[in-house]
This record gives C-alpha cells, sequence and structure tokens, in this order.
C-alpha cells in the first residue's frame, strides 16, 4: 500500500478509511496522530470558553454583580459559542483541519490577554460581558475539530473517535475548574490573574503541535453547500433537538454549578470550587463511553436510556433543593454530568450512522459506492457542526432559566422543572424517531426491522 498522496505541505489527497487494507497499513497511524493533537487544542478551547464560570468565583462584593448578573455573564461565552460553530464547521472544508486548528487555537490569546486585564474590582458589567462574548471563540473550536475527525475514522469506529474527541475537550472545562480551585485554595479569591499566566502557554504549546503534527485532508470539501443540503433533512432537526438535551445541559450545568451552589446553598467560593469541577470531570471521562457504548448496542438505544435517567436526577434535584440537603443535590446534580456525558457520546454516534444507512440504501438501489459514502461523510460532517451549534444553545438556556428562576423565586427549582419537562420530551422524541418509528418503516419497506435501528 503507497503512501497516501501529498499536495503541498501536510496536505493528504488521498484518504479512505473505509478500505480496511488501507486504514489498517498507514491510515490508523495518521488518523489517530491527528486525534491526539485535535483534542489538545480541543481541551485548551473548552477551557478558555468556561473561563467565566471560574472567574465569576472570585468576583467577591468589591465587583457590585448579583447573582442573576453573573448568571448573564456566563450565558455570553455560551451564545457566541453556539452562533461559531458553524462557520466554524465550514471554515474545516475552506481551510483544511490542520490550518484551521492553528488559527481557531491562535485565537483564544485574545480573549485570554483580555479577561487578564479586565479582571478588576470597577470594571462595569458590559465590559466583563464583551470579553466574556469575545471567549466565545474557544466553543467554536469544539465543532471544528468534531468535523475534522469525523472525516479521518471509519463507520465502525467513529463512535469511539468521536467519543475521545469531544471528551478529552469537554475535560478542558473540568481542568480550567480545578485550576481556578487550586488558585483559590493557595493564593485567595484576589489572584485570578494567575490562571491567565498558566493558561496563556498552553494555548501556544496547542498552536505549535497542531503545526507540526497535524495534516489536512484535500477531498473534505462542503460540494454542493452541505449544510444548505443537510437543511432539508428531517433529521438535522430532531438530532439538533437531541444534543441540545445531552449538551446542552453539559455545559450549561457546567456554567452554572457553582453560582448554583453559592446562591442557592450558601456556599462561599472556596466550598463552591471544590465541587464544581467533579461534575465537569466525570461527564467528561464517561463521554467516550457513551460512543464506545452507542458502537455496541445502538445510539438511540442508549440515549433513550439516557435520557430517562436525566429526568430522574433532576427529581432528586428538585427534593434536595426543596429538603435544603445540599449532599443530596451535588448527588443529584454529579449524576446529571454523568448521564449528559454518556448521551453526548451515543448522540454524536448517531449522526454518521445516519447518513451511513441512507448511504447504504442508495448503494442497494445503485448508487456509485464512493459517491454514496462520500456524501453521507459530507452531510454527517456538516450535522455535526449544526447539532453542536444548536446544541450549545441549551448552555444559554440552562443559564437564563437558573437566572429567571432566582430572580423570582429565589431558588433553582422552577429551573429544574421545566428541564424535566425537556428530557420528557427528548424521550419521546427518541423513541418515536429511532426506535419505534424506524422499525415501522422497516416493516412496510421489507426490510429487517433489526437491521433499521442496529447502527443507530
Amino acid at each position: 500500500m503507497s503512501a497516501p498522496t501529498l499536495t503541498g505541505k501536510r496536505w493528504i489527497e488521498h484518504w479512505d478509511p473505509e478500505d480496511t487494507r488501507f486504514w489498517e497499513a498507514e491510515g490508523k497511524k495518521v488518523a489517530t496522530r491527528n486525534l491526539w493533537f485535535s483534542i489538545l487544542a480541543e481541551h485548551i478551547g473548552f477551557s478558555i470558553w468556561t473561563l467565566w464560570s471560574v472567574l465569576v468565583l472570585f468576583m467577591g462584593p468589591e465587583y457590585g454583580l448579583s447573582a442573576a448578573d453573573k448568571f448573564l455573564l456566563v450565558s455570553t461565552p455560551s451564545l457566541v459559542g453556539a452562533i461559531l460553530r458553524v462557520p466554524y464547521t465550514l471554515a474545516v472544508a475552506k481551510f483544511g483541519g490542520r490550518n484551521w486548528t492553528i488559527i481557531s487555537a491562535g485565537m483564544l490569546l485574545i480573549p485570554t490577554i483580555l479577561a487578564g486585564i479586565v479582571m478588576e474590582p470597577g470594571t462595569p458589567l458590559w465590559v466583563f460581558m464583551l470579553v466574556a462574548a469575545i471567549g466565545g471563540v474557544g466553543g467554536g473550536n469544539f465543532a471544528s475539530s468534531m468535523t475534522n475527525i469525523n472525516s479521518f475514522f471509519p463507520e465502525r469506529l467513529k463512535g469511539a473517535a468521536l467519543g475521545l474527541n469531544a471528551g478529552g475537550g469537554n475535560l478542558g472545562v473540568a481542568a480550567i475548574q480545578v485550576v481556578g480551585l487550586i488558585v483559590i485554595s493557595t493564593a485567595g479569591s484576589g489572584a485570578p490573574q494567575i490562571i491567565f499566566y498558566i493558561y496563556l502557554p498552553l494555548v501556544i504549546v496547542a498552536i505549535t503541535c497542531a503545526a507540526l503534527f497535524m495534516d489536512n485532508l484535500a477531498n473534505v470539501k462542503q460540494e454542493g453547500n452541505a449544510m444548505r443540503e443537510v437543511l432539508k433533512d428531517k433529521h438535522s432537526y430532531v438530532m439538533s433537538l437531541l444534543y441540545i438535551g445531552t449538551f446542552g445541559s453539559f455545559i450549561g450545568y457546567s456554567f452554572a454549578f457553582g453560582l448554583v451552589l453559592q446562591n442557592q446553598f450558601d456556599r462561599t467560593p472556596l466550598q463552591a470550587a471544590q465541587v464544581t469541577f467533579i461534575g465537569a470531570l466525570v461527564g467528561s471521562l464517561i463521554r467516550p463511553v457513551g460512543g464506545w457504548l452507542a458502537d455496541k448496542i445502538g445510539g438511540a438505544t442508549v440515549t433513550l436510556w439516557t435520557f430517562l435517567g436525566m429526568a430522574a436526577g433532576t427529581v432528586l434535584c428538585i427534593v434536595a433543593s426543596n429538603a435544603g440537603s445540599l449532599g443530596l443535590f451535588t448527588a443529584g446534580f454529579i449524576a446529571l454530568f454523568v448521564l449528559s456525558g454518556i448521551g453526548n457520546g451515543s448522540t454524536y454516534k448517531m449522526i454518521p450512522a445516519i447518513f451511513h444507512q441512507q448511504a447504504l440504501r442508495g448503494i442497494a438501489a445503485g448508487e456509485v459506492r464512493e459517491t454514496a459514502l462520500a456524501r453521507a461523510r459530507r452531510l454527517s460532517g456538516a450535522l455535526i457542526g449544526i447539532a453542536g451549534a444548536v446544541g450549545a444553545l441549551g448552555g444559554l438556556f440552562i443559564n437564563l432559566a437558573f437566572r429567571a428562576s432566582f430572580l423570582g423565586t429565589g431558588g433553582g427549582v422552577p429551573a429544574f422543572v421545566s428541564f424535566l419537562v425537556f428530557y420528557g420530551l427528548c424521550f419521546v422524541t427518541t423513541w418515536t424517531v429511532y426506535l419505534r418509528g424506524a422499525r415501522a418503516r422497516a416493516r412496510r419497506a421489507g426490510e429487517e426491522p433489526a437491521l433499521a435501528t442496529a447502527g443507530i
């Protein structure tokens, strides 16, 4: 097997991971190398995106910000990051995965430096919000990274690969919260600038590693405007809804957990920081397991049970809030992180599996194999970006729900009730579209019902 053809520095012209001989001879090594350095850059991006969930813990009374102000502040990068995920997805095809990783990692320097400058008592809220908005660039990194890695791996390994990529990136949330905990416990709440001194060199490391060790795939193109094409498919809307429930929950709770502990249970910044990182940590570590389980038993099945579990965890948080039980509340909240992490992995496995099944049906009907599979990869990459963008808006909705809940009642119970209703909607949708519905359609078409959902 000859080496992949290069067209310019770090460009690979030929790439066919579904070819078993090519994959075992060369493809696996190249794809794995790109995966690890993609994880590094995405990890730092998540840390910068969720930076303000840590910085609000340093904002004591001298900053003059209310609890509602802080929920609004942490909502800002969530919104911007969600919006940026669409152009970031397109950027992979336009610039190349390696090249865009270098550019997007370099942009992380801007919000990190600006946050170090403005993080002082007396700074107006609008200035904090402006800098937090610029920090939203870190949220865009996820979409481009996932779209890029999706093209490197064969269908049978996408669940695990995307789970590792996303889980490693999600760990950036826990990492920066651990850094914040260490800074608060050693230097006190008056020294947030130490965080910036730690992360600026890490951003430079991510840029350098992407330049030295990653590759561009020449055949990754948005032929025929894949985003416009994929929006004609109903699965784009269904999967975006489900991803609001999984990833939206993870990122929203990551931003909000510390503030909820401080305002509902009167925890100090140090006490809150000692707990907040646990949820993001376990939710990130479990995400590859969600992808792995989806590879084994089907993403729709895993996702269905995930939403049922998240509904149970939400009920536990409501009960604990009404009882004033910090221990029970913490257990329920961390369970939500774990389950959302599993669901993150399973829903992202479903996206390429849906289009792969469509490609197989096209091939069976006479479509050229290479054309059908290329279209599946193109559309799944586009939907990964769209679902990632819409899903990230869940983080905004969660923090705005908490803000309204605390303004109206002084607690988070009304917000949790709204989350419970939404998880119920996601459960019913998953069952109707991807389990019962898919099997019924298969019977009408004369197909084996079990095969209709085997990959999904």
